[in-house]
């Protein structure tokens, strides 16, 4: 069964308004990375400031002026992840840049460029989910990042490719239904993955799981816009 919506790629949040990094030191962070030249923490620095006016510009609406303030900074970022990939707060700032720049560039329309930042963004999301387990936040976006991943892929017919992203996006969201029950968001993240799931799973019970929930959710009226199209085709219903 085709369900017309899974090729949409939407960015399921707004980015995450967030305090950058304190200003780096040549020294590092832990003990085995590898110290900073001058020059990188200087370039880092600069770095924090384009990062930041790229969110001032999205929040007023100029996603224009946000990427190329985000895509100044990213080089900088993803050199002092590369220097000291084991300071969390640079990971997480990386993993916030990349996520922020895909919400600009999807709002201009430039979906292959949202796939990259998406696919390049998903394993700094990953240390950042597994270093903090209790962030809710950080685990959904990871969750509707790999669901978008998925979607890319099925919408490619990469069936096989498209199968282990919606799995993992399931755990997450299994997670966040399991703390927050009745939270709308989390069991339309967890909705979405079961949608894709659905067409590249051969677990019976899974795609039940799907029909179920997809049932449930157009009866109570708990799900969204996103979800809707695909979950009244999978149940067939209007």
């Amino acid at each position: 069964m085709k369900l017309t919506a899974l090729s949409a790629l939407l960015v399921l949040a707004s980015p995450l308004a967030i305090a950058a990094p304190a200003i780096a030191q040549g020294a590092a962070a832990a003990p085995a990375a590898t110290p900073m030249t001058p020059e990188q923490v200087a370039a880092f620095n600069k770095a924090v400031t384009d990062f930041t006016a790229g969110q001032q510009a999205q929040q007023t609406g100029d996603n224009a002026g946000a990427v190329a303030k985000y895509d100044a900074a990213l080089p900088a970022i993803r050199a002092a992840v590369q220097a000291q990939p084991d300071n969390i707060d640079n990971v997480n700032f990386l993993a916030n840049a990349l996520y922020a720049d895909a919400a600009a560039n999807s709002a201009l329309n430039k979906p292959d460029v949202v796939v990259a930042l998406f696919e390049e963004s998903a394993p700094h999301w990953r240390k950042v989910v597994a270093a903090k387990p209790t962030d809710a936040a950080s685990r959904d976006i990871l969750a509707g990042i790999l669901v978008q991943l998925g979607n890319a892929k099925l919408s490619k017919q990469d069936k096989a490719g498209a199968d282990p992203l919606y799995a993992e996006a399931i755990t997450l969201a299994r997670k966040s239904v399991a703390e927050k029950a009745t939270d709308p968001a989390a069991n339309n993240l967890l909705l979405s993955g079961l949608i894709g799931a659905s067409q590249t799973t051969a677990d019976a019970k899974l795609k039940e799981e799907a029909v179920a929930t997809s049932k449930k959710m157009l009866a109570d009226g708990s799900v969204d816009a996103v979800n809707k199209p695909s979950a009244q085709a999978l149940t067939g219903t209007k």
